[in-house]
């Protein structure tokens, strides 16, 4: 038996008894069948060739579905589908038997009922065929497909079904119906028809009734047992790394694949059902709640093609560049699991409502029966070997599991899958009055809440949360639900409730909460690189939004965030005033003049807060260009005559009118003022040369890495100096030579000054 409580588990699920069928395949009398087409008439078994061909005229190519779309091409599914409203079938009473037959072969429970439903009649002629695919579920309760093979003189058009890296083959007679039953999530395909016609009938199997089977007392106390010490038991990490916590959850990974809609209790597949069941009853046992959800499983496996054992080493000259993502995953032998990861995205809550979610599992939280990498992967990727990396076989799963936990942290763990029902969930305790009970719950979020909330995407759920930190009535608890959100979330829709918790907790709170989001609120944290205009520009609503409440903890709140705003916006701008004045500095500063003229606007309709003044002292120590492309990118982006800006415009033209006052260059002067920095003997060498006002050219022998250095010095600020390297001698020389655009650039920017004036005087009344 296995070591860890997980591991025996799944040793004991694995067995049970024998595995059930994954398709099955049986015969029916030609008298059992008749099939009659509107403008055919009755069909004749076996169908005849005249019958065919009318067939083919009422036909139009089959399609079928990729992802949301549905396509028509006949490199894919290459057959001819007839109306299914021309279509007349009726059976026999055996065909009410065979499928009770089929049912339990299948393993499905013998309470339940299943039914078949016409979905289509297709005729494959002479070389037709369906390449390898899954059926997608048509219906809400269906489980599998039934292929009807009606006789007919044929070769070829073999159905080949594969599940869990087994493969059956079946093919048609000519003198009996043929009936195949297989699991949707089984892949498929049918092989071209090498002679005649292959004429079927296909049918969604549908399954009523709970599949969920009676449970086996004995095995569900053992199950039950290990549950309890799983969850008791603490986690091994990985490398010998120690220990920690014991698991919080288990999930238990079924065999076959599910998709969201055929997601169900009552519509799990063979061996899955009986699993369940008695996973059920061993949770119910040892205190437990159980869901059922669907696992998307990534694994990275060391490799090689399987017919290149030498390939790692790169001897074969022949091997391809590039691997083809749709190589069949077969041709390649796994060697060591390099990496693996388990997500859960969506599930049916204990409630039985289904639910989405997201939550990464961890390796000693999950068990399963079969080995994922024993199962048909609906991706794969090979990266061949590239010298340093690669020779490794990235293949994706979907799975279904059901995922175990003690009830006694079901809301925690509820939780941790889903930010939006935990506040939902914690609002209903509030009220129905159970604040002190919300107030547990929501403490015990603290562990996983940062970064629950982070995978969640959108700002709705600040709006969500909100409400229920003010219902929590207790500071800790509130700090603890809304740590976790970034400023730029905050929104006018959101102003009456933040009003009402700064009202409640007080400033020391709220000024600890602000603080919070904005330090989320940069590059370093999550790798989030925030985008200032989106939130900042919209500042006046904002801050408007707060005013219509007429609170003092609105006043409170907007003072706060002003300041907290002005704080961050400033120490984005200050580094840039003080580097040279390059296009990059300017054009980054361009771009802080939309959320700069936001934060004044704002500042100027919510009264004094000292940001006004701090705006233009700021302003005022900039010097040259960059100042000026601040202050004139948040002016251009205020409505001309705002309330706030006129300080702003006048200290703006006058430094423009000193810009222009100075001299004009003369024709004949070539100087370059140098940035400070660097102060080595080359960079001195490069100044002096740069602050010549009559040289223009300088040859200078230089080894590579000095060259380097001053290329690097000319490019990084910009200087309008041309250089190039005579590759002669040893060292190469390095010729600098400066270019007319110093005179160009300098003109250019006069006349953007003068420009500038003359708007300033339009719009903000500047004096001329």
């Amino acid at each position: 038996m296995a070591g860890t409580a997980r591991e025996r588990l799944a040793e004991l699920l694995g067995d049970l008894d024998e595995e059930p069928a994954w398709s099955v395949y049986h015969k029916l009398f030609m008298t059992d069948l008749s099939v009659s087409v509107d403008g055919i008439g009755p069909l004749r078994f076996p169908v005849s060739e005249e019958q065919s061909v009318r067939l083919r005229e009422l036909g139009r190519r089959a399609r079928f579905g990729r992802g949301e779309e549905t396509l028509t091409d006949p490199e894919v599914r290459d057959t001819w589908e007839i109306p299914k409203e021309l279509v007349r079938v009726e059976w026999t009473a055996a065909f009410g038997t065979m499928l009770e037959v089929m049912r339990d072969e299948l393993g499905l429970p013998p309470h339940c009922e299943l039914t078949a439903d016409l979905h289509s009649m297709l005729l494959y002629e002479t070389g037709q065929f369906f390449v390898t695919h899954q059926d997608s579920e048509k219906d809400d309760s269906m489980v599998g497909t039934l292929v009807v093979t009606l006789p007919s003189d044929h070769t070829g058009g073999e159905l080949v079904i594969e599940h869990r890296g087994q493969r059956a083959e079946y093919r048609g007679s000519k003198v009996a119906v043929s009936l195949v039953a297989f699991y949707a999530d089984c892949h498929h395909q049918v092989l071209p028809v090498k002679t005649g016609n292959r004429i079927t009938l296909t049918y969604n199997l549908l399954l009523t009734g709970d599949s969920g089977a009676a449970a086996e007392d004995a095995l569900a106390e053992e199950l039950a047992a290990c549950l309890d010490e799983h969850f008791a038991t603490p986690a091994v990490l990985p490398y010998g790394r120690g220990q920690t916590d014991p698991p919080t959850r288990l999930a238990y990974l079924l065999d076959h694949e599910y998709t969201e809609r055929g997601l169900s209790w009552s519509r799990l597949k063979g061996s899955d059902a009986a699993r369940a069941a008695l996973l059920r009853a061993a949770a119910e046992r040892a205190g437990c709640e159980m869901t059922l959800a669907l696992a998307e499983i990534q694994e990275t496996w060391d490799a090689y093609a399987d017919d290149d054992e030498d390939s790692w080493y790169g001897d074969d000259d022949d091997s391809p560049e590039e691997d083809d993502d749709s190589a069949d995953d077969g041709q390649y032998v796994l060697q060591d699991l390099i990496d693996s990861s388990i997500a859960l995205a969506h599930w049916v809550g204990p409630d039985g409502q289904p639910e989405e979610i997201s939550l990464t599992l961890r390796d000693a939280e999950v068990a399963a029966t079969v080995p994922t990498a024993g199962l048909t992967p609906y991706e794969s990727h090979y990266e061949g070997y590239m010298g340093n990396y690669g020779n490794t076989l990235d293949r994706w799963y979907r799975r279904a599991a059901l995922v175990i936990w003690p009830r006694s942290r079901g809301f925690a763990s509820r939780a941790q899958a889903s930010s939006r029902w935990a506040l939902d969930e914690l609002g209903e305790m509030i009220r129905a009055g159970k604040v002190a009970e919300a107030r547990e719950a929501a403490q015990s979020t603290e562990p996983f809440w940062k970064a629950a909330v982070h995978a969640t995407p959108g700002n709705e759920l600040l709006g969500r949360a909100l409400p229920v930190a003010d219902g929590l009535d207790e500071a800790a608890s509130a700090a603890t639900l809304l740590r976790p959100f970034r400023m730029d979330q905050l929104l006018p829709e959101h102003a009456p409730a933040f009003a009402a918790l700064a009202a409640r907790y007080g400033d020391i709170w709220i000024t600890a909460l602000l603080r919070d989001w904005f330090d989320a609120w940069t590059p370093a944290n999550y790798g989030y690189a925030p985008e200032p205009p989106a939130w900042l520009t919209g500042l006046p609503r904002l801050c408007a939004a707060f005013s219509a409440t007429g609170s003092a903890g609105a006043t409170t709140a907007v003072h706060h965030i002003l300041g907290l705003s002005w704080k961050w916006l400033a120490d984005g701008i200050r580094p840039l005033l003080t580097e040279p004045s390059t296009s990059s500095a300017v054009a980054q500063l361009t771009r802080l003049g939309e959320p700069l003229s936001g934060l004044v606007a704002a500042a100027a309709e919510s009264g004094p807060t000292g940001v006004l003044d701090d705006v233009v002292t700021l302003a005022g120590q900039a010097d040259g260009d960059q100042g000026i492309a601040l202050v004139m990118a948040a002016l251009r982006a205020a409505r001309p005559g705002s309330e706030g800006f006129d300080e702003l415009a006048l200290g703006c033209a006058e430094r423009i009118r000193e810009v222009l006052a100075r001299p004009q260059r003369a024709s004949g002067d070539w100087s370059i003022e140098l940035p400070a920095g660097c102060a080595c003997e080359l960079c001195r060498t490069l100044g002096a040369f740069l602050q010549d006002p009559e040289r223009r050219v300088l040859e200078w022998p230089l080894a590579q890495e000095k060259r380097s250095h001053v290329h690097g010095r000319i490019h990084l600020a910009e200087l309008p100096v041309l250089h190039e390297t005579r590759r002669q001698g040893r060292p190469y020389t390095l010729v600098l030579t400066k270019t007319d655009a110093l005179f160009r650039e300098e003109r250019l920017a006069r006349e953007r000054g003068e420009a500038d004036l003359v708007w300033l005087a339009k719009n903000w009344a500047v004096p001329v």
